[in-house]
């Protein structure tokens, strides 16, 4: 059961990760909230990458397991800042640029890797779908454009759950 959820979801946790980044956006949600959702994040990053590991040495898989490495301590960081908010840093942006840019790279990088040619079209569009996106969300924050920052988060979202759905439905 486990090697099936590990396996199945993160086709479900990558867009529900994103719909939560928008319901956060929109709804201006609580520290508390964010909180919460921060540390079930790392726990199961830490869970999967360690249960994972060994499945992960080589290729495609490889890339990823860095992706998720890496992706621990940015997330940890948003936790730091929503516990102890240390010095007014912008942690939470960190994370979230982060969490834009780490799977819209790897994304691109693997899609030529990838043994079906489909597969790697849909890998490195969705990469720089996600790309795209992530500096689109730049732009509306730097234009004070909240309604650009969230189609932006959408846009990002996409391209990441293209990558990743056609991952689990075709491996």
């Amino acid at each position: 059961m486990f090697r099936r959820l590990r396996e199945t979801g993160p086709v479900l946790l990558v867009p529900g990760a994103w719909l939560f980044i928008i319901f956060a956006h929109t709804t201006g949600a609580n520290e508390q909230v964010l909180l919460i959702a921060h540390v079930i994040i790392t726990a199961l990053l830490v869970s999967f990458v360690g249960l994972s590991w060994a499945e992960m040495e080589t290729g495609v898989l490889r890339v990823w397991r860095t992706v998720i490495l890496l992706g621990i301590p940015i997330t940890a960081t948003a936790v730091l800042e929503l516990w102890l908010d240390p010095m007014g840093l912008p942690l939470l942006e960190i994370t979230l640029a982060g969490w834009m840019l780490l799977p819209a790279v790897a994304l691109a990088r693997t899609g030529p890797m990838l043994p079906i040619a489909v597969s790697g079209v849909i890998a490195t569009v969705g990469g720089g779908i996600a790309m795209f996106g992530a500096i689109l969300y730049g732009a509306g924050w730097y234009l004070s454009v909240p309604r650009l920052m969230v189609a932006a988060l959408a846009i990002v979202g996409l391209g990441q759950t293209m990558g990743i759905a056609d991952a689990v439905y075709r491996y």
